[in-house]
């Protein structure tokens, strides 16, 4: 045992669980962002008005080199 305090481990977990709670809100909030960046630019670039997936070009992007 590190210290004689009965709550010692509750004490240092309890912040802990804050903190986590906080950074999983902050990566999902940026993995949100992220996910909606890649959905506009794929409908920008492979999708017609309609909003209908341009087959032929993005297989004709897909096999080409980089």
């Amino acid at each position: 045992m590190i210290s004689d305090k009965k709550e010692f481990y509750i004490e240092i977990v309890e912040p802990l669980g804050y903190k986590a709670k906080e950074l999983n809100e902050e990566f999902n909030r940026r993995k949100t962002e992220i996910i909606n960046k890649f959905t506009k630019e794929f409908l920008n670039e492979f999708c017609n008005s309609e909003g209908k997936v341009l087959w032929n070009k993005l297989v004709k992007f897909n096999s080409g080199n980089l």
